[in-house]
């Protein structure tokens, strides 16, 4: 397993993508609908891993309401591994809630899968399996 990318959740895509491609000295990817997720997101590279924004496309998609509650800021914290569906499954016999029970699509026609943040002191984990 190792550190994949870095989740933020934004308001204005096109700012923030700005201030952190800026900051990155490097260009986005282009910008991808996730209907599963109720989001459009961008990729800004940062060496050998990335900051994923993401923007609601609907005021009940689960970004929506972080905003409502938390504002903007870090979402997830992204693992690549093998296989999502064997992850949960470990997490699950290890007594660890997650939000997923089985890998579901996402950005970059990955399969991701996510653990409860009650698991990891608050942090939401998403689990992605590919390059």
């Amino acid at each position: 397993m190792q550190f994949d990318h870095l989740g933020v959740a934004v308001r204005d895509l096109d700012a923030r993508t700005s201030a952190w491609a800026a900051l990155a000295g490097a260009a986005s990817a282009d910008t991808e609908e996730v209907p599963t997720q109720q989001v459009r997101v961008r990729f800004v590279p940062f060496g050998p891993t990335d900051i994923e924004l993401l923007s609601p496309t609907s005021p009940t998609s689960p970004i929506a309401k972080f905003l409502d509650g938390r504002g903007e800021g870090i979402h997830h914290v992204a693992f690549r591994v093998e296989s999502v569906d064997s992850e949960l499954e470990r997490l699950k016999r290890g007594g660890q809630r997650v939000i997923d029970e089985h890998a579901r699509p996402g950005a970059r026609g990955r399969r991701v899968g996510f653990a409860h943040p009650s698991a990891f002191g608050g942090v939401l984990v998403e689990f992605v399996e590919g390059p």
